[in-house]
């Protein structure tokens, strides 16, 4: 397997400038695009197909934003595994980019690990559905709810940030999260990640 490839795309040049840098200082392969459409233009010449690609885009940018950039690439068909970065202000939109299949969404100002953590969580997952793993025995005797909360806490999500995406209480998250352990036969979220992607 060769370096993970990120694509990065924010119309804030500084910001993009130095979360380039601290990704190729982690042994990313990093693509940096200032808008939407610049990366949209380049796609098709970029995929390598291999599973180890990732793409971290701002939200809130002109012209074109995420969660547009995200509709795009849906209806291409293209499955890169999406994490997103936000202001706060714009939790609400990212909790909609997470109903829509995104992996994960950070606040800024986020740390560099939280970054790192959240593209490796997402590449490994992506690279877990290509070759089936997620399917494994235990796996699959999950009910769907239980599968999208699974998803959610394996993206570091609160019980509150899941409950709102999947617009249940959270005391119905505790629960499922509850019932998900017991049928993984797992008692502790490391654990519980291992599962999640593969490593079980």
């Amino acid at each position: 397997m060769g370096q993970t490839r990120v694509f990065l795309v924010d119309d804030n040049d500084p910001f993009r400038d130095s979360t380039a840098w601290l990704l190729e200082t982690a042994d990313f392969d990093v693509r940096p695009y200032p808008s939407a459409a610049a990366f949209l233009a380049d796609l098709p010449g970029l995929r390598r197909g291999d599973g180890d690609e990732c793409l971290v885009s701002d939200i809130r940018m002109p012209q074109m934003s995420g969660l547009q950039l995200q509709e795009a690439l849906r209806k291409q068909g293209c499955t890169l595994p999406l994490v997103f970065v936000t202001a706060h202000g714009d939790v609400p939109l990212a909790v909609e980019a997470m109903r829509k299949g995104a992996s994960n969404f950070l606040e800024k100002p986020f740390s560099d690990d939280a970054l790192i953590d959240a593209i490796r969580t997402a590449v490994a997952g992506a690279r877990s559905r290509a070759t089936g793993a997620v399917d494994s025995d235990a796996l699959a005797r999950l009910s769907p709810r239980e599968r999208q909360v699974l998803d959610l806490v394996v993206a570091s999500k609160p019980n509150k940030i899941i409950a709102d995406i999947l617009g249940i209480s959270i005391k119905t998250v505790e629960l499922h999260r509850a019932n998900m352990m017991g049928k993984l036969g797992v008692r502790s979220l490391p654990e519980l990640m291992k599962v999640a992607l593969g490593h079980g």
